[in-house]
């Protein structure tokens, strides 16, 4: 059978060989920009991540699991935390009941929480498949007691609602059927296959598995099922087998949307930053921060550290207000339940969005690079204000040239504000009392062309920086400034404190930084650390804190100086910066 499947699914790639190029490398921008506009017009998915590590839960024969050789403590990843034999983890199947699986009230969830769009774990680095597949026994139908493919059941409801899905699928990771092991930037470092069954060749992993359940995954749900392909850890991809890959998506589902993790030189459509949102976006690009609502992607008995609907409401205004996409995740258990307070929190979420969806959906970024009271995004002639920092003395400063017809309240179209010009800023005049705590959005209907009054928001990008030291040439203070996700500034081996200075050239005044961290397993690093400048030949703190972590942001009182600097006091490992930048205000 796999010998007839495999000639079918190399018939395919011949017939697309014979016809050409792949649409996404001749279509024009006009015909790119029309395929992704519903996705670009979401701005807002639901990502699940369900399979077989949901039976453990994060537990190992009565001990938590946690990440070891750079993974965190997730519980998807628990069969190579612990290094599981595979016929050991596949015996799991056999307790993966789904019998409360209703994928109707999955649907039904999203929805609620102004979701427009949901992913779900096809096949995970597990490598169960939660599908019907001829390539593999280890699926839900023939190793689990719920006996069904639980992604048609998923498919279906989707069509009945009117909800857009699309499937993640580990397409070179694969512990049970001979994939990969480790992400792709181990380089030598990824540990090696600690089974036996689990050695075979990239090529034949893909020509027996991958391509296969590729081609059933495409081909059997409908029409417009998936309209969303989600690659991840692309580990031993060469240009030759993504391309391979690549040529039968583009035939069987030509108007399918991918990220950029297919590896081998494949771009993709969207970056994908995970569990962090940059600071200044990816300008003119699409892109989506995938994040959870708590630590672990797939189900965790022990993870109770959920996120408040505040923090995922202001991600959301953040990410959309840089003209990214927010994909935010869910892990249900073995029974098929979402956590009660996963779905309590995207409840609350999704009663704001009822109110003020309009800020969000089909706008794109914000003209302004930086704001201290919160966010904006812009649709038409429309500014969309999102305040997240009411202001006590009620004047809300926006850094506009254009003129303003009017100026309300989006939850009360009636409640108008008056407002003056000074200077570069148009003040507004709002009450002392807060309508909404979480964020408030005021609507500018604007008369002619948006435009800052602001011409060099971010006078640090790009600019020289110096560290008290560096592990290597590839962790230059620089590449703290660059604001690139692939690089960052790390110090030198065994060094659990370190400082990292940026040389703005002149005197400027600032008045936030933001500042992303590498955190790997632990979910953040730095313990005690102080945000400086330099007056004199002394440093003075601005503020300082005990956390840093993926997303750190700070607005404080306008100061003027030259010399910047981010000083780590306490790390538990050597200190690493993605990404630091400094915010100009008046």
């Amino acid at each position: 059978m796999k010998r007839i499947l495999l000639l079918i699914t190399l018939s395919v790639c011949c017939i697309y060989y014979a016809i050409g190029q792949t649409n996404t490398l001749t279509e024009t921008p006009i015909q790119k920009e029309k395929r992704l506009k519903w996705w670009q017009d979401a701005r807002f998915g639901m990502f699940i991540h369900w399979g077989v590590f949901a039976v453990p839960a994060g537990v190992w024969k009565g001990e938590q699991v946690h990440g070891r050789a750079g993974i965190p403590d997730y519980a998807e990843w628990l069969m190579y935390n612990k290094q599981i034999p595979c016929a050991e983890y596949q015996a799991l199947a056999k307790q993966f009941t789904a019998s409360q699986y209703d994928p109707a009230a999955w649907v039904k969830l999203a929805k609620d929480a102004g979701m427009k769009y949901i992913v779900i774990t096809a096949k995970h680095h597990d490598g169960f498949a939660m599908f019907q597949t001829k390539a593999s026994p280890f699926n839900i139908v023939e190793a689990s007691p719920y006996g069904k493919d639980a992604i048609k059941a998923l498919s279906d409801e989707c069509k009945r609602q009117g909800m857009k899905l699309g499937f993640y699928y580990s397409q070179a990771q694969d512990w049970n059927n001979g994939g990969s092991v480790g992400l792709a930037g181990m380089g030598d470092k990824a540990p090696p296959a600690w089974d036996s069954s689990q050695k075979q060749d990239m090529d034949t992993y893909i020509n027996n598995i991958a391509i296969p359940q590729i081609t059933e995954l495409l081909s059997n749900y409908g029409d417009d099922i998936p309209s969303i392909i989600w690659w991840d850890t692309p580990r031993g991809m060469t240009k030759e087998l993504a391309q391979k890959i690549d040529k039968v998506v583009h035939q069987l589902k030509p108007n399918i949307i991918m990220n950029n993790r297919m590896g081998g030189g494949v771009p993709g459509d969207s970056k994908t930053p995970e569990q962090y949102i940059p600071a200044l976006g990816y300008p003119g690009q699409n892109w989506e921060s995938c994040m959870t609502t708590n630590n672990s992607w797939g189900f965790q008995s022990w993870d109770h550290h959920w996120k408040p609907s505040t923090v995922l409401l202001r991600n959301l205004s953040d990410i959309v207000s840089k003209g990214g996409n927010y994909l935010l995740n869910v892990g249900p258990d073995k029974e098929g339940v979402i956590p009660e307070p996963s779905a309590k929190i995207l409840t609350e979420v999704g009663k704001w969005l009822g109110i003020n969806g309009e800020a969000i959906y089909g706008t794109k970024a914000s003209p302004f690079v930086y704001l201290p009271w919160g966010r904006c995004t812009q649709k038409d002639n429309n500014l969309y204000l999102h305040v997240h920092h009411w202001p006590n003395d009620g004047k809300l400063k926006v850094p506009i040239k254009s003129s303003i017809e009017k100026a309300y309240l989006l939850s009360d179209t009636k409640k108008n504000f008056k407002y003056q010009q000074s200077g570069s800023h148009t003040i507004l005049q709002l009450p002392k009392q807060c309508p909404d705590t979480v964020v408030t959005v005021i609507v500018l209907k604007i008369k002619d062309t948006i435009q800052s009054s602001i011409e060099n928001p971010i006078p640090s990008l790009g600019k020289k920086a110096m560290a008290s030291s560096t592990e290597s040439d590839k962790f230059k203070a620089d590449d703290a400034f660059d604001a690139s996700s692939k690089t960052s500034w790390k110090a030198a081996k065994d060094q659990k404190t370190g400082w990292l200075m940026v040389n703005l050239e002149k005197p400027t005044s600032i008045g936030s930084i933001a500042i992303s961290e590498v955190v790997g397993h632990t979910e953040e690093n730095t313990k005690h650390f102080k945000l400086e400048y330099k007056k004199g030949d002394e440093w003075i703190a601005i503020t300082e804190g005990k956390k840093i972590g993926e997303v750190y942001q700070t607005s404080f009182n306008p100061i003027k100086a030259q010399y910047f600097r981010l000083n780590i006091l306490d790390a538990e490992t050597e200190p690493q910066i993605r990404d630091l930048q400094l915010f100009f205000y008046e």
